[in-house]
């Protein structure tokens, strides 16, 4: 297992992440049983074989199963006999918890009112990652901002992250926290797959400029780049994009990509999602890949992946198949900036 940097910080996370969407959902309805309905026995086993892996890295978020994914995670934890300071816990807030409409967002009530629960359910006195889980329209950035700042500063949280914001409102939550010297984002929780390279475009650039972690969630599409799926297959039974077809995905393109990944998967003699994870892996701008698994089988595939070396020559095809299509203002910063672009001093003859 390899480790990195978590942002600009001196803590380090494996780049592996386990995930945890798939703990708890057999009591509810909907996306969450859909997902993963793990309990507890499962989750201890699924959590022990993680660690045994090098992982040291674990995402939940409260809305995961309504609460149910945190508390099952904290109680592995503690039936593994895990150390808590070998253990980087990252979790979310935002998301609906209850019918009433303070319940969810990124206000300062909202955000004060979650972390206690969170660690409550996570049976621990602080969390290493706390992270916005989604883009808020109406909370002013300033504010969650400011909340965020206290709970570092009471040691609840030790740095903070976001998911799923745009690449120009990251880069304002920046410049307000370096005005106001308060705590900044350190990593952003996006999806990124070989189907779905939209974040390339404006996230990617960003991020390396700005010194934020990537943790990559869906990595294989939800699924549908797992190689149990394809042009004439039938749905398999029981499978978590059978029943919730998402993240949305142009088709014809993942099959494309999923045709090239079985060729290599066949030859290296690995899974066609092992080569989807190695792909991502290879990916300078990613800190770290979230894996969700439903077994132990499931588990050690995806885990296998960080030892999966893809060649160069591997890792073009699968870049030229996947390629975005060009887009404005991309094609014309290419255009006019490739004048400017430094190129290797060759001696006059």
């Amino acid at each position: 297992m390899k480790y990195k940097q978590l942002g600009r910080t001196g803590l380090f996370v494996s780049e592996i992440c386990l995930g945890t969407m798939t703990f708890g959902g057999s009591e509810q309805a909907g996306m969450w049983r859909a997902i993963g309905a793990l309990q507890q026995g499962e989750v201890d086993a699924i959590v022990g074989r993680a660690l045994e892996a090098g992982v040291n890295f674990v995402d939940t978020a409260d809305v995961y199963s309504f609460g149910e994914s945190e508390r099952l995670l904290g109680q592995a934890l503690k039936n593994t006999g895990a150390a808590r300071k070998d253990v980087v816990i990252a979790t979310k807030v935002y998301g609906e918890m209850g019918p009433r409409p303070n319940d969810r967002g990124a206000s300062r009530g909202h955000i004060l009112d979650s972390v206690g629960r969170s660690l409550e359910r996570l049976q621990t006195d602080h969390i290493d990652l706390y992270q916005i889980h989604a883009n808020d329209p109406v909370t002013p950035i300033e504010e969650t901002l400011g909340a965020l700042d206290d709970i570092v500063r009471q040691g609840l949280v030790r740095y903070i992250g976001v998911s799923n914001w745009q690449a120009w409102k990251i880069a304002k939550a920046l410049g307000v926290s370096a005005s106001h010297g308060l705590a900044r984002f350190e990593t952003l929780q996006a999806y990124y797959s070989i189907a779905g390279r939209d974040l390339e475009r404006e996230l990617a650039p960003m991020l390396a400029s700005e010194g934020l972690g990537l943790m990559v969630w869906s990595p294989l599409a939800g699924g549908l780049l797992s190689g149990k799926f394809g042009p004439g297959s039938n749905n398999p039974e029981g499978a978590r994009r059978t029943n919730f077809d998402f993240p949305p995905v142009d088709k014809d393109r993942a099959w494309a990509c999923v045709e090239v990944m079985r060729e290599i998967a066949q030859a290296k003699d690995a899974s066609v999602a092992r080569v989807a994870l190695a792909w991502i892996l290879a990916k300078p701008f990613v800190m770290s890949v979230i894996i969700g698994a439903k077994s132990l089988e499931q588990l050690d595939d995806n885990l296998a992946a960080a030892d999966l070396v893809l060649s160069p020559e591997e890792m073009a095809r699968l870049d030229q198949v996947s390629e975005l299509p060009a887009e404005y203002p991309g094609w014309m910063l290419a255009r006019q900036g490739a004048a400017r672009t430094p190129k290797p001093f060759q001696k006059a003859s």
